[in-house]
């Protein structure tokens, strides 16, 4: 039986039309040996057959009892009321409801999530749809963008893949990507400030950054806006509940990856990019912004606003092509931060703070392990590894613990609130030993 849509008759026709008879003819340009004649599938297997496959495939993954990387993903809590409310069908159900204004909960699930971005933030409005913190950083660069002013600086201290999808959008978009070198771990202020002319549209920073420092983004944002750039600040939503905001550090544009907020490691997605902004860059927003106003019966309803997108206007008009809906990380992000509440998402943000800096002092206490930078920090942080690294995260594995991220000969530490003393002290042991076994 035939899925496609179209009939045998009007397959016959487009082919046609683009000047071949047949289907292969159309794939001609594809080598033979990358084509498959025929699948070669097994037979139907039962609920219960499936059901052990499946749980056989499922043991050979790795569930480490304690985690110590991150690198742009994060162990944290999700309060079990988390799941217990984003799994009903409504939500699970729920995609792009095109008619959206009969969508109210959809709606006020959105509307409720901007609203707690811009507590966090400390900025004006918020969106939802973007797809992950990296694409949020590349959307954010567009937003920027003048008909004069098509340059971007990027601290070299942000993470690489968040660098590399900026590169590819302004590739894409005709801006130009530039590095400011960085010193001591952090972004070098005289070397941004002998970068920025009247081309800049501008500066991206990462906060904290890629080795877990804290950027003097007070002292950035004054040398950008000088220039006459914006500011647009990355931030790890946890640490934004006990840092400044974006907005007290004079960012025109706050952006972030909103896995911490109660998305789950889950091997890599999906996860959700958060974006905010003040009044004067509100329609130059990307994805779905949600806004409040009142029924014919003067009842609270939201609606959809300001939409740029390329769905609801000309392509060539339009200021972002974003199209899906991210609706369900976000209400999860919203549930999160709704259980957490402001004194939970203080406290979480807290004990990282401080089992990370106890962390570091029992870590780079050990011969070899120094640390690399003596800035201040969050919740991760750089340390030298003089022996290989492959082999310390191979030591380490036998103890069930997850070891750093290797990094530039170093190793990428990070610490939460889910790692107890216990777990640090054992990962501290087990350093000592290969410190030991190597000298």
């Amino acid at each position: 039986m035939s899925y496609i849509p179209s009939s045998l008759k009007e397959r016959q026709e487009m082919l046609q039309t683009v000047g071949v008879q047949t289907t292969d003819d159309l794939f001609a340009v594809v080598p033979s040996a990358l084509k498959i004649k025929q699948l070669q599938l097994p037979g139907g297997k039962s609920e219960l057959e499936v059901s052990q496959i499946m749980r056989e495939m499922a043991g050979k993954n790795r569930v480490f009892s304690a985690i110590f990387q991150g690198a742009g993903a994060y162990h944290h809590y999700i309060p079990a009321i988390v799941k217990s409310i984003t799994a009903k069908e409504s939500f699970l159900t729920a995609y792009t409801p095109y008619q959206a204004e009969i969508s109210q909960g959809i709606l006020q699930s959105i509307f409720e999530y901007q609203t707690m971005i811009c507590e966090l933030t400390g900025m004006d409005v918020s969106n939802a749809s973007i797809y992950d913190g990296a694409s949020a950083a590349a959307e954010a660069m567009t937003m920027c963008r003048e008909r004069k002013r098509e340059r971007v600086l990027l601290s070299a201290s942000v993470l690489p893949m968040v660098l590399q999808t900026i590169q590819t959008y302004c590739n894409g978009n005709g801006m130009t990507v530039e590095l400011i070198p960085e010193k001591n771990g952090v972004t070098d202020l005289a070397a941004l400030e002998a970068l920025l002319n009247e081309q800049t549209a501008c500066v991206y920073l990462q906060q904290p950054n890629y080795f877990g420092l804290l950027e003097p983004a007070e002292a950035i944002a004054a040398a950008t806006h000088q220039a006459g750039a914006k500011f647009v600040l990355s931030v790890n939503p946890i640490a934004a509940a006990i840092l400044k905001t974006p907005r007290d550090c004079g960012a025109d544009i706050a952006v972030g990856e909103g896995q911490p907020l109660g998305l789950p490691l889950a091997f890599g997605g999906p996860y959700l990019g958060f974006m905010a902004t003040t009044n004067a860059l509100i329609r130059r927003l990307p994805g779905r912004i949600v806004g409040e106003t009142v029924d014919l019966a003067g009842k609270r309803a939201f609606v959809l606003t300001l939409q740029a997108r390329e769905q609801h206007i000309r392509r060539e008009k339009a200021s972002s092509n974003v199209c899906s809906n991210q609706a369900l990380c976000a209400l999860t992000a919203a549930v999160y931060c709704s259980a957490m509440g402001p004194t939970g998402l203080q406290e979480a943000a807290s004990q990282c703070h401080a089992k990370a800096h106890y962390a570091a002092r029992q870590i780079s206490a050990i011969p070899g392990f120094a640390l690399r930078y003596q800035g201040e920090f969050f919740h991760e942080f750089l340390t030298e590894t003089p022996y290989c690294a492959e082999t310390i995260l191979a030591k380490l594995a036998e103890k069930d613990i997850l070891g750093g991220y290797p990094v530039s000969g170093g190793m990428l530490w990070c610490v939460t609130e889910m790692n107890s003393k216990a777990q640090i002290d054992a990962l501290t042991a087990v350093l000592k030993e290969v410190s030991s076994t190597c000298n």
